[in-house]
């Protein structure tokens, strides 16, 4: 149950930061937005493993887990590096 909570947890966290996001990619230069459509695309994998850690139990479900967790800061850090780029 905490596996599943835990990741629940940081996709609403990033999909929060997500929608904030997508209300200023319309400032965003060319680039940015390319990125942001890159991130979208892991986004919906890290949604889609997710949704598998739900799903498993044991140890599969902690290996999903670590490697869920690893995807959402990928994804993370590519919406910092978005943020920032448009406050420059």
């Amino acid at each position: 149950m905490a596996i599943r909570q835990n990741i629940d947890s940081i996709i609403e966290r990033l999909k929060t930061e997500r929608d904030e996001l997508k209300v200023q990619m319309h400032l965003a230069r060319a680039e940015l937005r390319d990125e942001y459509e890159e991130l979208e695309t892991r986004f919906g994998e890290l949604e889609s493993r997710g949704k598998r850690v739900r799903d498993e139990t044991g140890d599969s479900a902690e290996q999903l887990e670590a490697a869920a967790k690893l995807l959402a800061e990928e994804i993370k850090a590519g919406y910092e590096r978005i943020w920032k780029a448009i406050k420059e």
